[in-house]
C-alpha cells in the first residue's frame, strides 16, 4: 500500500509539472495531492498512530468523512460525464459559442475546437444564428468574441449570422449578456463549449431562465482531461455555494 501511494504521488507531481509548464490554472491541486500521497506512503508511524493512538470514535468519524467526500466527488463527476456527449437537435434558433482563452490574436486550442464545432453546426443548419460570447482578458489582443468571428469568417460563415457579445468574463456572464442581445431564453438555443463544461453551462443557463437550452459538446485535450474533470467538480461546488445553480 505504501509503495502504491508513493507511486501515485509521484505521478501526481509529474502531472503537476506538465500542467504548470503550460500555465494551466488550478494545477496546484495536483501538487498538493502528490505531496499528501507521498507523505502517507512514507509515514512509518501511520499504522501505529491509526490503530493505537487515535480514539476509535475519531477513526470512525474520519473514515465516514473520507467516504462521504469520495462518494460526493464521484456523484459530481458522474453529473459532469452525463453532459459530455451532448449533441443538440437540428435547426436551433440560436447557438451561443462560449468564449475561451485567446493567445494574442489567435485562439487557444480549446477555443479553436469550439469554433470548429460551431462552424460544423452552422453549415449543417443554415437558419441558425450564432452569438459569439467573450470579452478581453490578460494576454489577449482582442476580445474572444472577435477572435471567434474572425475564425468563422475564414471558414466561410457569413457575418450576418453572427452576433458579438464582447463584455463577459465568465460563463455566467456569457449567458447573461447574450440574453440581452437576442431572445435566447425563449427560443431553442444550443451552448457550444468543451465536453466537460457542458453540464455546468446548462445548469447555469436554466438557473437564469433559459427554457429550451441544449449542450453541444466540443472535444477537449485527452492529456489534460483528468485535470479538467477535477477542476470542473470544484467549479460546480463553487457555483452551488454562491447560488448560481
Amino acid at each position: 500500500m505504501a509503495a502504491a501511494l508513493s507511486i501515485l504521488g509521484i505521478l501526481c507531481l509529474g502531472y503537476y509539472i506538465s500542467l504548470a509548464f503550460f500555465g494551466m490554472d488550478f494545477a496546484v491541486i495536483w501538487l498538493l495531492a502528490g505531496i499528501v500521497l507521498i507523505l502517507l506512503g512514507y509515514s512509518i508511524g501511520w499504522t501505529v498512530l491509526w490503530t493505537h493512538v487515535l480514539p476509535r470514535g475519531v477513526r470512525i468519524g474520519f473514515s465516514i468523512v473520507c467516504l462521504a467526500g469520495l462518494l460526493s466527488f464521484g456523484c459530481i463527476e458522474g453529473l459532469i460525464i452525463s453532459g459530455m456527449g451532448a449533441q443538440a437537435r437540428q435547426d436551433l434558433a440560436y447557438i451561443i459559442v462560449l468564449g475561451a482563452q485567446v493567445r494574442g490574436d489567435h485562439p487557444s486550442r480549446a477555443l479553436r475546437r469550439r469554433i470548429i464545432r460551431a462552424a460544423e453546426y452552422l453549415e449543417e443548419n443554415p437558419r441558425t444564428t450564432a452569438i459569439l460570447s467573450g470579452g478581453q482578458g490578460p494576454g489577449e489582443d482582442m476580445t474572444e468574441a472577435a477572435c471567434i468571428q474572425e475564425e468563422l469568417l475564414k471558414m466561410g460563415i457569413k457575418k450576418e449570422r453572427m452576433i458579438l457579445e464582447e463584455q463577459s468574463t465568465s460563463t455566467w456572464e456569457n449567458l447573461d449578456f447574450s440574453a440581452r442581445l437576442a431572445p435566447v431564453k425563449e427560443k431553442e438555443t444550443g451552448l457550444i463549449t468543451q465536453d466537460f463544461h457542458v453540464y455546468r453551462s446548462l445548469r447555469l443557463a436554466r438557473h437564469q431562465g433559459y427554457e429550451q437550452v441544449y449542450g453541444i459538446a466540443a472535444p477537449s485535450e485527452w492529456m489534460y482531461q483528468p485535470h479538467f474533470m477535477v477542476r470542473e467538480a470544484f467549479a460546480l461546488v463553487k457555483e452551488k455555494l454562491v447560488g448560481n445553480i
